[in-house]
């Protein structure tokens, strides 16, 4: 019997976008006069992550895109729970109605056979998209080389601790290396157009963007998170 690969949590979804898709927001963003320096959760420092950034969400000329984007993710995301469920099952013990009326909770095995109508609503009920960064690397200088993780306490709100799983989807690959590299696990995810990562947040999932040579690289990343205390249990 041959063992089973181990998880790491780490999934990658071939072609969650059009390639002419990717070229169109890449023209797009290049043509912006928004573009700013990067940033890190403290500020800029470019010895930590050296890019030119863009935030779409919330902007009428890129609204066409961001929803391109997120309904791609989306659909990422309901394939990685269906693979993982416990990404939604062990933080929150969710219920549901059974056949004779009771209550039960749901459990891993309920989600093979779920339809994908009632995986939808279980996934917009408990988890909501982050604000949507483009982020312009440039060739031989940009990067993202610190060892991070998604998580941190600076936001006085907690936004930030709601963070549940990272994604990015890659613009372009028309350069070599620029690798999104994980610490632990020991694997680095090459950039190829149109392709969707997505990860868990926490610090077991340290990462760091490795720099482009040859060619600049271009993403989109996000996050998503829990919804509020509030709208999921009510009264907080």
């Amino acid at each position: 019997m041959t063992a089973e690969t181990p998880r790491d949590f780490i999934e990658v979804i071939h072609n969650a976008i059009p390639a002419e898709a990717c070229a169109a927001i890449l023209a797009q963003m290049r043509a912006s006069a928004q573009l700013q320096p990067g940033e890190v959760g403290s500020g800029v420092f470019p010895e930590l992550k050296h890019s030119k950034d863009l935030r779409i969400s919330g902007r009428a000329e890129w609204q066409q895109v961001e929803m391109l984007l997120q309904q791609a993710v989306f659909k990422g995301v309901l394939s990685y729970l269906r693979r993982y469920p416990q990404a939604l099952i062990s933080p929150l013990m969710l219920q549901v109605q059974d056949t004779d009326g009771s209550a039960r909770r749901l459990s891993a095995d309920d989600f093979p056979g779920m339809e994908d109508a009632q995986l939808s609503e279980l996934a917009r009920t408990c988890l909501r998209p982050g604000a949507i960064n483009l982020q312009w690397y440039a060739a031989g200088e940009g990067g993202y080389p610190y060892w991070h993780c998604e998580l941190y306490p600076r936001d006085p709100a907690g936004e930030t601790l709601h963070r549940h799983l990272l994604w990015t989807l890659y613009l372009n690959d028309d350069f070599q290396a620029g690798e999104t590299e994980f610490m632990f696990q020991e694997r680095k995810i090459a950039p190829r157009t149109g392709s969707l990562l997505i990860a868990p947040t926490a610090f077991t999932h340290t990462h760091r963007g490795n720099r482009p040579e040859g060619g600049d690289k271009f993403i989109a990343t996000s996050w998503i998170l829990f919804q509020s205390a509030q709208r999921l249990y009510g009264g907080a």
